[in-house]
């Protein structure tokens, strides 16, 4: 620490050289005081070296951001609960004493008032920190589990450590992704798996692979694409660079202890950059051809890199784009009449498969499906799926139905256990429908979101974007993959303010992408001239 006091007087001013880490200096004491009046004391001193803290917020948040969370928030709101009752009764009958002595003119020595006060603030202050330390908790989990969803920039919580979310990419890796999507088929019955050999997969395959090959693009939109407002009016039309870049997600106890680093060298409005962000769930993505004629349909699963994630194709939807179309059939080669083709043609030269060639508005219409579903791999959906439905819902039902057992606490006790496990089994009831009607908002926004990424990887793609509107309209009237919307569908719609069925808030979500793409390619060039 510093320490260094120069006295002088008035028309004095004695400057000095210091040196760190100097000894004391040794004056005689006949010249200790030069002058009268003038007086100066010497300290040796030191540069205060650098400090760091123990990074107590990357801690906590370490802590806060994984599956346990909220269960220590429950705990913890428990216990508060369990004192709450105990508190408030108490409260309320020391201050009915009060009041029933001061309307009946009890006598009370103020020593005797000023102690029942102290013992009520007391009691009410330990109350408040009883409250506060879940609600702290749980501001904390919520702050540590927050992210933006790259390039759309919706704001969600995943409630999962990093080392929770490498473990489930590490089981789905590899065939572990075939094993987890063949339990889910088998629950609707035997699957018959279509060959990677039969001419729909190689179909199917190639078409996947070209879509994943943009996804690099989207991490880097204005150096990869830098002309994308420089097209034609009748190309189709390019998307501008994503507000929000598909980046790595960050780690919150790195990206929270890079924060502390910034405040404490000074940069407090420097957003941090995490050293050692998740990987980008990126390709080879897992693909699987179902042969099920009557399903006319697709669906995405996984989380991870190394095939951790995929998409399964049924043959309905297929065969349903193979209907709707003329379909190019390979040319039949001319067979020759000459005698040596007719002894040895079967043994040198067999013939040609035969089999159907899709059109580029086949390949377009499947483009668009497996698209989609692409877009809820990248965007790491199925990880906000699981989080949702396995740690926040349920943990946040179990929270509140503490809460409202504690206020039906007086009545459960006056009228015995019967009503208390009714309660409870109501409490269970409620709290699944209520867990499955937040699962059907977290699909809808995903599904809407989904189709709006679909848009972005289809245009750098070489597909026309424009083309998925007219998919989705037609999909939207197909009896075949459509069902009618359920009494919790319109429940949830309605709760948010929506009238218009989901497939229609994704059509009319599709086409605001659209129009933005227009308006931010004639704004920019307006600019350029």
């Amino acid at each position: 620490m510093l320490r260094h006091l120069i006295r002088t007087n008035p028309t004095t001013l004695v400057a000095r050289s210091i040196r760190p880490h100097a000894k004391r200096a040794r004056i005689p004491a006949s010249n200790a005081y030069p002058a009268v009046g003038h007086k100066t004391a010497f300290a040796s001193f030191h540069s205060t070296p650098s400090r760091r803290s123990p990074p107590l917020i990357a801690l906590l948040a370490t802590i806060l951001k994984s599956s346990t969370s909220l269960a220590f928030v429950q705990t913890a709101a428990r216990l508060s609960l369990t004192f709450m009752p105990a508190i408030v009764i108490t409260n309320y009958k020391s201050r009915s004493k009060l009041k029933y002595a001061h309307l009946h003119g009890i006598p009370k020595s103020e020593e005797t008032v000023a102690r029942l006060m102290k013992q009520i603030r007391i009691r009410k202050y330990l109350l408040y920190s009883l409250l506060m330390v879940p609600m702290s908790l749980l501001w904390g989990t919520v702050v540590a589990s927050s992210e933006q969803t790259p390039l759309t920039g919706r704001w969600r919580l995943i409630v999962l450590s990093p080392e929770e979310e490498e473990e489930i990419a590490g089981q789905l890796a590899g065939p572990g992704w075939y094993s987890a999507v063949g339990g889910i088929l088998a629950a609707d019955g035997p699957a018959k798996i279509i060959p990677n050999t039969d001419w729909r997969y190689t179909w199917v395959n190639s078409t996947l692979r070209r879509l994943e090959a943009t996804i690099p693009i989207l991490t880097n939109e204005p150096t990869s694409h830098k002309c994308w407002f420089d097209e034609k009016q009748d190309h189709p039309p390019m998307p501008p660079p994503a507000s929000y870049p598909l980046l790595p997600r960050p780690r919150a106890a790195e990206y929270l202890r890079r924060l502390c680093d910034n405040i404490r060298e000074g940069n407090c409005f420097t957003l941090p950059t995490p050293r050692t962000p998740h990987q980008i769930a990126g390709p080879p993505y897992s693909l699987l051809l179902v042969e099920k004629p009557e399903s006319s349909n697709a669906f995405s699963y996984g989380f991870g890199p190394n095939g951790g994630g995929g998409i399964v194709v049924y043959s309905g939807f297929l065969d349903d784009i193979l209907a709707r179309m003329p379909m190019n059939a390979d040319p039949i080669t001319k067979k020759s009449n000459s005698w040596f083709t007719w002894l040895f043609g079967s043994l040198f030269s067999p013939p040609p498969p035969r089999h159907p060639t899709p059109t580029p508005e086949q390949t377009a219409e499947l483009a668009i499906l497996l698209a989609h579903e692409l877009s809820h791999l990248v965007l790491s959906h199925h990880l906000e799926s699981l989080s949702s439905t396995t740690v926040i819902l349920p943990g946040a039902m179990a929270i509140i139905m503490d809460v409202v057992r504690v206020v039906l606490f007086p009545f459960t006790m006056l009228f015995g256990p019967f009503v208390n496990d009714a309660v409870a089994q109501l409490g269970k009831v409620g709290s699944g429908e209520l867990v499955r009607m937040g699962e059907l908002c977290t699909t809808v926004n995903q599904e809407i979101e989904a189709d709006v990424v679909s848009a972005r990887l289809l245009a750098h793609a070489g597909f026309d974007a424009r083309d998925a509107v007219r998919f989705w309209e037609n999909r939207s009237s197909d009896t075949k993959s459509v069902r009618e919307s359920s009494l919790d569908e319109r429940f949830v719609r309605a709760l948010g303010g929506q009238t218009h069925p989901v497939n229609e808030l994704r059509v009319d979500a599709l086409r605001q992408e659209l129009a933005r793409w227009e308006n931010e390619r004639q704004r920019q060039v307006a600019a350029s001239q």
